[in-house]
């Protein structure tokens, strides 16, 4: 699959893409800082990953002043699993959009969550490997994926089945959670 849009996407870019500057409004954008999980996209392609559908990495600094460690938990701070999954859902969405098809990204779901470790101050990076499964692109647009979260390069979550849509105005994602 091409897209019209470059293979990687620096922190610029990104912000763009939260103030809906990237695809177009009404389309696809990322949320904003604090919401924002990612520093950078390294790559994004319309083809490899597992499943040979599409493949998304992107990486998250990690400084112990970020915002997640001061209140979760205050002595034993630990970045939250459900922002990581968010991640991923993130960048499913985006991946959406990087190929062009319409509408504002939602979460739809997913199959199966694993925690095998936490991402702690001391951590210095994060990285997100997207690996698409399915596209959807008819009156539903849907991305269906598997990702993995990497604590300095040690895999500490895993999804699988992860689903996103994209919807037009007047279209409810409650309707399609079900698909």
């Amino acid at each position: 699959m091409s897209s019209p849009y470059p293979g990687a996407f620096d922190r610029d870019a990104l912000l763009a893409s939260g103030r809906g500057e990237l695809f177009g409004p009404g389309n696809a954008q990322l949320p904003a800082p604090p919401m924002l999980m990612f520093d950078r996209i390294t790559t994004i392609t319309g083809d490899g990953g597992a499943h040979g559908k599409g493949y998304v990495e992107a990486e998250l600094d990690i400084h112990p002043d970020l915002w997640f460690f001061q209140c979760h938990f205050i002595d034993d701070p630990v970045m939250p699993g459900c922002l990581g999954l968010d991640a991923m859902w993130q960048l499913v969405g985006f991946y959406l959009g990087w190929t062009g098809a319409p509408g504002r990204g939602r979460a739809l779901g997913v199959g199966e969550v694993k925690f095998k470790g936490q991402v702690e101050p001391h951590i210095r990076r994060v990285t997100y490997k997207i690996s698409i499964k399915r596209l959807i692109n008819r009156r539903l647009v849907m991305g269906i994926a598997d990702g993995v979260l990497e604590a300095d390069g040690v895999p500490i979550y895993s999804a699988t089945d992860m689903r996103v849509g994209l919807f037009r105005p007047g279209e409810k994602p409650a309707e399609a959670a079900g698909t």
